[in-house]
C-alpha cells in the first residue's frame, strides 16, 4: 500500500472513530421521584503536536468534569517504535459567559497508549451552558487547542 492511500486509511479510521465518539452516550438515572441526566459529549479529535487531542466533558445531573484525551495520530511506522514525548497540558473549563471552573496544568509522559487527563470539576445551576479547551504542547511545538461546549439540563 503506498503511503498516501495508508495515510487516507488512517485518516479515514480516526474520523469514523471520532465521529462514533462526538456522539453524547445518553443515560438516566432515576431516584425516588427524580430523574437526573448522565452523558458525556466529546469534540472530533484534532491533530494537535502530531498527536491526536479530544476535550470531553462529563455530565451528572449538574455536577460537570472535563476530560482531555491523547493518542496516536496513526499506527508507528514499522520498525520504528513510538518514543516517550514529554508533553505539557492545559486544560480549563468555564460557564459560557460567567465564572472560571479553574484549570489544570499538567506534564504527561505520553509513549503510545491513549492517556486521559482530569480536568477541573464543578456543579453548575441547571440551564447554563459550560465550554472546556484542552491543548498539548511540546518543546518545539505549539498547542492548537481542541474546544467543547454543552448544556446543563434541567
Amino acid at each position: 500500500m503506498n503511503r498516501s492511500l495508508k495515510g487516507l486509511t488512517v485518516i479515514a479510521a480516526g474520523m469514523a472513530t471520532a465521529a462514533l465518539m462526538a456522539a453524547p452516550a445518553q443515560a438516566a438515572t432515576t431516584g425516588t421521584s427524580t430523574t437526573t441526566a448522565t452523558f458525556e459529549t466529546c469534540s472530533p479529535w484534532s491533530l494537535q503536536s502530531g498527536l491526536n487531542t479530544q476535550v470531553c466533558a462529563s455530565v451528572n445531573g449538574t455536577s460537570v468534569q472535563f476530560l482531555g484525551r491523547i493518542a496516536l495520530a496513526g499506527p508507528p511506522s514499522p520498525g520504528y517504535p513510538p518514543q516517550p514525548q514529554d508533553l505539557i497540558t492545559t486544560l480549563s473549563g468555564q460557564v459560557v459567559n460567567g465564572a472560571s471552573l479553574g484549570s489544570v496544568n499538567q506534564g504527561v509522559n505520553f509513549l503510545a497508549s491513549t492517556v486521559t487527563v482530569n480536568g477541573p470539576s464543578a456543579t453548575v445551576p441547571c440551564n447554563n451552558v459550560v465550554s472546556g479547551t484542552f491543548s498539548v504542547s511540546k518543546f518545539g511545538w505549539y498547542p492548537s487547542p481542541v474546544s467543547i461546549s454543552t448544556p446543563i439540563p434541567c
